[in-house]
């Protein structure tokens, strides 16, 4: 009998995902790496870090998501090293290492934080890519408003109730907006030392507009928002410095030069998976700064037609690191596996659809574009609603996800408040063992469509 075509998929981002979920009815033999056991839907992190929604209903276990598909399984582990000529991967899992052949090679490694030459920035300003950033925010946030119910120096205190966000695009300006929500809404009346309305919240951008991706009307409508609910928006200053203190930036304004802050986020800038510049090196393949792969118009890579580079990790046209170019990508490659294992090897080029991009401010705001169309308010965010309820993987995620954003948005709660020493401390721990926790460094997959529309 002979053996069936065998496609190795790396990673279970978006574009990992919907590549192996394509390929369910084709007769091949699907095998999805992963350095975690879930897949997760990356523009929620901001609400797991801000107490609303549990890692859980963003994280389903891909194992699950694929148990009803008998071609494909989940392999746990980092892809390391790749024999092209051999058609092997070599893939590490603590300290076990495994070789995965493939046939055909789909690699959606995505991108993770970029701290711009800085990487020591992340240790005090984590970045918002992965679970365990998510969980670390959280005990840094809310661990805030309890420290500074301990303090009686006034400036002690000031400092535990500033929060900074660095990066001013839809992840920044989210999370900006939920902090501002929770200090001012949901924590009322928790508190007997402290006001909780009284946290500072700034959001700084080197660039020098927030929301670069849409248009004028509703990024000045944006600022209006933010403003509204009390952000302090400051673009063109870039950060210069991070301690655990605070931070240093470029602003002329000496009130901004220096801002002391025990809590700084990091929401700006990516750059491709290392995996992207590894691949290059063993294919011949041209990586652009940012180590995106220059890939050809079918998504292959120059004189390997078996192996496909999709979603953040490509270089195509200018074509922007969202969600929905990382889903659409990953269903063209599976589409022509299927076609060339069914006798059809014609190369046809990649066509991506502009879904539009949306991003909230706040309870009942947002904004959204799709072509020609503008939306703001409320009915934008009730399409926020709509595209991430119906994004979520399961229903006992979206059906959890709607009880939990019905207890944050319409009363005042906040259902996942828990946090521990570990969520906070960890970091340190497990960069002394990268090995047994790969998760723990700065990467990501694929962010899915936000409707950041996906902006990262």
């Amino acid at each position: 009998m002979p053996r069936r075509h065998r496609v190795a998929i790396v990673v279970g981002g978006f574009g990992g995902l919907f590549a192996a979920r394509a390929l369910r009815r084709a007769d091949v033999e699907v095998t999805v790496i992963d350095r975690t056991n879930h897949h997760l839907f990356q523009p929620l992190l901001y609400q797991v870090a801000t107490g609303i929604l549990s890692e859980g209903e963003i994280a389903p276990p891909i194992r699950d998501i694929l148990r009803r598909q008998p071609n494909a399984r989940a392999l746990l582990g980092e892809v390391v090293d790749i024999d092209v000529s051999a058609r092997l991967l070599v893939v590490d899992a603590l300290d076990r290492r495994t070789a995965v052949p493939y046939d055909s090679l789909i690699v959606a490694a995505g991108a993770s934080q970029s701290y711009f030459g800085h990487p020591e920035f992340a240790v005090d300003a984590p970045g918002m890519k992965t679970i365990d950033h998510a969980l670390e925010l959280r005990g840094r946030i809310f661990g805030a408003f309890e420290m500074a119910e301990h303090e009686s120096d006034p400036v002690a205190r000031r400092r535990w109730l500033t929060f900074v966000v660095v990066g001013a695009g839809p992840t920044g300006v989210e999370l900006a907006g939920q902090l501002a929500e929770l200090s001012r809404r949901s924590l009322h009346r928790n508190f007997r030392t402290i006001d909780p309305a009284d946290a500072r919240v700034l959001l700084l951008d080197a660039g020098p507009t927030i929301l670069p991706a849409f248009p004028e009307p509703l990024r000045e409508r944006a600022t209006r928002d933010l403003s509204a609910i009390g952000i302090e928006i400051h673009v063109g200053t870039a950060v210069t410095h991070v301690d655990e203190r605070g931070l240093e930036t470029s602003s002329t304004d000496p009130a901004l030069r220096r801002v002391e802050a025990a809590t700084k986020i990091w929401a700006a800038g990516v750059e491709a998976s290392p995996l992207g510049r590894l691949l290059a090196e063993r294919t011949g393949a041209q990586v652009d700064r940012a180590g995106r792969v220059k890939v050809e118009p079918d998504l292959t890579l120059p004189g390997h037609p078996e192996i496909f580079v999709i979603g953040d990790l490509m270089n195509l046209g200018g074509l922007p690191g969202v969600a929905q170019v990382a889903i659409q990508s990953g269903r063209h490659a599976a589409e022509t596996i299927a076609r060339r294992v069914g006798g059809d090897t014609a190369r046809r080029p990649f066509r991506y659809r502009d879904l539009g991009t949306m991003a909230t401010i706040s309870r009942f705001r947002a904004l959204a574009v799709a072509g020609r169309i503008e939306a703001v308010g409320f009915g934008a965010w009730l399409l926020w609603l709509v595209v991430h309820v119906v994004g979520l993987t399961g229903f006992k995620n979206r059906v959890a996800a709607l009880f939990n954003w019905a207890i944050a948005f319409l009363g005042r709660g906040r259902p996942q408040r828990v946090i521990t020493a570990q969520q906070v401390f960890a970091r340190r721990a497990l960069e002394q063992h990268p090995a047994a926790m790969p998760n723990v460094r700065e990467a990501s997959s694929t962010r899915p469509h936000h409707t950041e529309g996906v902006q990262p």
